[in-house]
């Protein structure tokens, strides 16, 4: 019989030794807060809670593998994964983002066309490619920012909530995530053409 209350590491010991209860515990004793967590970005009741089938999926993955040594932070663990599963999710379902640099240029924009040729839609899926790249070089901080404001399409104010930080934190992560995204540009050569790509 499982206590409700045993500590989170104790009823992971129990997991581990193959008490399925123990984990049952666990997700009540969380779910909310982790389904919050997501919530808080996708704004979605039927995505977030697909999104926390994913969650804990991918948590009994980990600790079934023998990966998981977050002992006593089980629940900041855990809420760092929903948190970017739901990030995640966005970046995969919104493809083309318009994202704004710090002087107000729009970079690759959403690629509008007049007629689009199959060529047209090589280079557009190219560029964009090179720009997710690009974004995941940035340091964490900034890329989090920078995927929900922009993916996401949160206010500063959703994600200083999210994140645990002031709205000038957020801010100024922003900015500093678009000036190195605009380094990156330049320095790999990748071309925003103003002719080609028309303003929004």
């Amino acid at each position: 019989m499982i206590k409700n209350n045993l500590s989170d590491a104790e009823l992971l010991s129990h997991y581990k030794q193959g008490n399925e209860k123990a984990f049952e515990v666990l997700l009540r004793r969380h779910k909310s807060k982790i389904y919050s967590t997501i919530f808080t970005i996708v704004k979605d009741q039927y995505v977030a809670e697909d999104l926390m089938q994913d969650v804990f999926i991918k948590i009994i993955d980990i600790i079934r593998s023998g990966r998981y040594n977050e002992e006593g932070k089980f629940i900041q663990w855990a809420s760092r994964m929903a948190h970017n599963l739901a990030i995640d999710n966005f970046r995969r379902n919104k493809r083309y983002p318009t994202i704004v640099l710090e002087d107000g240029m729009n970079v690759f924009n959403s690629l509008h066309f007049a007629e689009e040729t199959v060529e047209d839609v090589r280079i557009k899926n190219e560029t964009h490619t090179s720009l997710r790249n690009m974004i995941q070089t940035l340091p964490e901080p900034q890329r989090e920012v920078l995927l929900m404001r922009h993916y996401a399409e949160m206010s500063f104010q959703e994600i200083a909530e999210a994140t645990g930080v002031s709205i000038n934190t957020s801010l100024g992560r922003m900015r500093y995530a678009l000036i190195n995204l605009r380094k990156l540009i330049e320095k790999t050569n990748v071309a925003y053409d103003q002719y080609l790509y028309a303003e929004k």
